[in-house]
């Protein structure tokens, strides 16, 4: 299916019509399967032959989706798990070692944060974080045992873009791998294994999803780390993506392209109106000329996305009363759906995350994220002119 473009294989792509000739992929919420012959069993228990043998690791509805989003993102194989993070822990659990050595932007997601410091390094796994924009302190972190370099771009909540092919180039010559959290874009917006990424890991909890239903993680690459390395940590340790998750995941992945260009245009018209409101001090929006990587976010993305963050004029208590003031937007952590939602990140997402690292990586007490969703932008901006205008008649 390589003539078609993205949108027409979200749709059609990475799937087998079973006998009964179904338009819609089929669910299979089965644990097991039937062999034909003793001899069958064991040719697929040993690998000699494909097929089916425990749904830990192989499910048909895994499959498709693993099928449809190694194709969206150019990858010869993909591994769905049961999270996110699930994803993020598969993947170095597959590709490191202990001794090795992780190098990873420090504006990363909280928990992923906690994941390298409190349990990578209980496996001998030491981590250096650098700040995401700056490539010489990249370069000055790479170590003989360097193995691997990790980033989100963009970043959470922030919106730092990183230059995947600058980075590329720097993981190269240590012969090491770059592996780019591409959850906040999506394939539709950004492709990172074309840039020069080795390996793509998306939380389809989030936009792949679409409508906050579901958990779910994805690790997509060659054949060689993903779909033998990776899958193997998921076969023998379990965190594996069920059945139904993946089905409804399908299901997103066919107006994934629709979605993400909707919350995009949406996104802009909010933070250029956010730009020009007295009670805003700063937005963070890789669609803004004021964007410290807007040139770059124009090379690398095909639109800006979703996400985007502002500094309130004031300090936590001010921040708290914009979010409480709201009435429609959602006041949950979690982001990627059509409906929009909204968060203080220091308090919520970021909160394990040491306060001095939460300073320096400008997640500050007067900061709020908004993932902006699929409502009139019209009633989204009513919502929260309200907090804002109060804002101003207090000052």
């Amino acid at each position: 299916m390589d003539q078609f473009s993205l949108e027409t294989l979200a749709i059609r792509a990475g799937y087998e019509r079973t006998h009964e000739q179904e338009n819609s992929e089929a669910l299979f919420p089965t644990s097991s399967y039937v062999y034909e012959s003793a001899q069958q069993a064991a040719d697929r228990f040993s690998g000699e032959v494909p097929g089916n043998v425990y749904s830990r690791f192989t499910n048909p509805t895994v499959r498709t989706f693993e099928n449809k989003l190694a194709l969206l993102e150019g990858g010869e194989a993909c591994v769905a798990t049961a999270s996110g993070m699930a994803a993020i822990l598969a993947c170095f659990m597959g590709t490191l070692s202990a001794g090795d050595h992780l190098v990873s932007s420090a504006s990363i997601f909280g928990t992923t944060k906690v994941l390298f410091n409190k349990y990578l390094k209980k496996f001998g796994i030491d981590v250096t974080f650098v700040p995401q924009t700056d490539y010489q302190a990249w370069s000055n972190a790479i170590q003989p045992n360097t193995k691997a370099l990790f980033l989100e771009t963009p970043s959470n909540p922030l919106t730092e873009v990183a230059d995947i092919m600058r980075l590329s180039k720097i993981a190269k010559a240590q012969g090491a791998l770059l592996v780019v959290d591409n959850c906040f874009c999506t394939p539709i917006l950004q492709q990172p294994l074309k840039l020069g990424a080795d390996i793509v890991i998306h939380s389809a909890t989030k936009f792949l999803d679409g409508q906050g239903r579901c958990l779910g993680g994805a690790i997509v690459g060659s054949q060689a780390l993903v779909g033998e390395e990776v899958r193997g940590v998921i076969r023998t340790a379990g965190p594996t993506m069920s059945p139904f998750n993946a089905w409804v995941f399908i299901k997103g992945l066919e107006t994934l392209a629709l979605r993400m260009e909707a919350h995009s245009q949406r996104a802009q018209t909010l933070a250029e109106w956010l730009s020009e409101h007295p009670a805003v001090d700063r937005v963070f929006y890789p669609g803004l000329t004021s964007h410290p990587q807007y040139e770059l976010a124009q090379r690398q993305q095909s639109a800006p996305g979703a996400l985007l963050s502002f500094r309130v004029k004031g300090g936590r208590e001010q921040a708290w009363s914009v979010i409480d003031a709201t009435n429609m937007l959602s006041i949950t952590a979690n982001l990627g759906d059509v409906k929009t939602s909204i968060t203080h990140p220091a308090s919520t997402t970021h909160s394990r995350v040491d306060a001095v690292d939460r300073e320096k990586a400008g997640i500050t007490e007067n900061l709020v994220r908004i993932s902006v969703g699929l409502e009139s932008i019209a009633d989204i901006k009513r919502d929260l002119e309200k907090g804002l205008n109060h804002l101003v008649s207090n000052n």
